[in-house]
């Protein structure tokens, strides 16, 4: 008996330890990956260094197709003269939103997430605060809803200043507070592009 708990124990273990050294590579070559920018299709704004990259890698993978019409339609579009309104891009796999709107003091704002749709935020002119905490670590005050697609929490997170040449991105594993006001700027014109999150 002894002598099978310990096989079970050490098979175990040795699972383990393989499971932990593939995760190890995946997040390896997915910051290789995310680094080499090829993605981005010759796109001058890159993304901000706050991006899940494994999310990233693994999402660009099962969805290119999308995911190259987003960076193109970015690359041939003059994101600073985009009138203010809704576009589609790829029905309901992405769709864009232009606002131009003053920023709010960080206790205005609120931290969400989204689960059937990623959120890619592009500041085009002026600046904004946008912070991201895991989810898995963040407090739901508001569960999901599955008509608006989207939860509200209390977390503590990082903010990073968004600014003309860098976008973000959030998985459904990001929770993520947008609009804050930063100094120097009372308002931002800002690309929202959702797209679909793939299983």
């Amino acid at each position: 008996m002894k002598k099978i708990l310990l096989s079970a124990t050490l098979a175990l273990i040795t699972l383990f330890v393989a499971n932990q050294t593939a995760l190890a590579q995946t997040k390896a070559e997915a910051d290789k990956w995310f680094a080499a920018q090829q993605y981005l299709g010759g796109l001058k704004i890159v993304p901000a260094p706050s991006t899940n990259t494994v999310e990233f890698a693994k999402q660009y993978k099962l969805n290119k197709a999308v995911w190259d019409k987003v960076f193109a339609y970015l690359k041939r579009t003059n994101l600073d003269s985009l009138p203010v309104g809704k576009y589609p891009l790829d029905g309901d796999n992405a769709f864009v939103s232009v606002t131009d709107n003053p920023t709010k003091p960080y206790d205005k704002t609120t931290w969400e997430s989204h689960r059937k749709y990623i959120d890619f935020q592009y500041v085009a002119q002026g600046a904004e605060g946008m912070a991201v905490a895991p989810v898995a670590s963040a407090k739901i005050t508001d569960p999901y809803n599955e008509a608006k697609d989207v939860a509200h929490y209390e977390v503590e997170g990082k903010q990073y200043d968004a600014r003309p040449g860098t976008f973000f991105l959030f998985f459904p594993v990001d929770a993520h507070r947008v609009n804050i006001k930063v100094d120097g700027a009372e308002h931002d014109k800002k690309i929202v592009i959702k797209i679909k999150y793939t299983e």
